[in-house]
């Protein structure tokens, strides 16, 4: 059985972070492992407290997985600050940890900063570049490349200058655009579009949780990362399209549609 560690905050309510986390690795068959970096208070409707976990206590965590169980892939998401940033660079690049996504998680769905003022320096020069494929979205990567992204024009040249300047692959979500949801991935020095259709579904609670998730179980697998991009795209469309509705705001997905 392969085995994926997340490295990332929790939800309480179990629709984002390590909890959506874990569900795709398990929905994937495969082994999930955790290591937190924050307890968060949240819920459909928002976040609603934020408690950080020590760089110290998250060095320990990341010891004892690396330790015992290696991971066959690592998943980044919420990591709050630079100091958590830091220990897990050093951990990382200690244990030479392969096949790693990270997903610069800044802003939550419902509005939240869940990424400290401090930290986003760190961030992008420590903490992308150790990543195989990284999956900012686009306010996110408008923070990364540094001007206003309003057209598939405007995710090339992000992607282009966010490759040049992090020297890795990027997939840019376009869930963000109006007129489509097509994702832009900029690997090897070319750019592909995966086409998809935008599902009619408010419910989008921990989407970006639950693909690099997905992805790190298709790269798990030996997938390229085109094949891993495309195979985690069509697992989250069909948990979208299942419609399923929990929670007074923006619900969950249903991350054990397929099984």
């Amino acid at each position: 059985m392969k085995k994926v560690l997340t490295i990332a905050g929790t939800d309480c309510s179990g629709g984002a972070g390590v909890q959506a986390d874990i569900k795709t690795i398990t929905a994937h068959k495969m082994y999930a492992m955790s290591a937190m970096t924050a307890l968060t208070a949240q819920n459909t409707t928002g976040v609603y407290g934020v408690f950080e976990i020590t760089p110290e206590f998250v060095s320990q965590q990341l010891d004892c997985i690396f330790q015992d169980i290696r991971p066959d892939a690592v998943k980044i998401g919420m990591v709050f600050n630079k100091d958590i940033i830091k220990v897990i660079v050093d951990k990382l690049n200690q244990y030479q940890a392969e096949n790693i996504v990270v997903d610069p998680v800044m802003v939550s769905t419902s509005g939240s900063k869940l990424l400290s003022d401090d930290a986003v320096n760190a961030l992008v020069t420590k903490l992308l570049p150790i990543g195989t494929v990284i999956t900012p979205n686009i306010p996110e990567a408008e923070t990364i490349c540094g001007f206003t992204i309003n057209s598939e024009d405007d995710m090339i040249r992000a992607a282009e200058k966010i490759n040049f300047q992090i020297n890795c692959s990027v997939l840019i979500k376009g869930g963000h655009l109006t007129s489509t949801a097509n994702d832009l991935l900029y690997y090897q020095g070319k750019p592909t579009w995966f086409i998809s259709e935008r599902v009619d579904n408010p419910n989008t609670h921990g989407t970006g949780c639950t693909l690099s998730s997905a992805i790190a179980c298709n790269l798990a697998n030996g997938l390229s990362i085109e094949e891993s991009i495309q195979k985690a795209k069509e697992y989250v469309t069909g948990a979208l399209k299942t419609h399923f509705d929990i929670g007074h705001g923006s619900g969950p997905l249903d991350h054990t549609y397929w099984l």
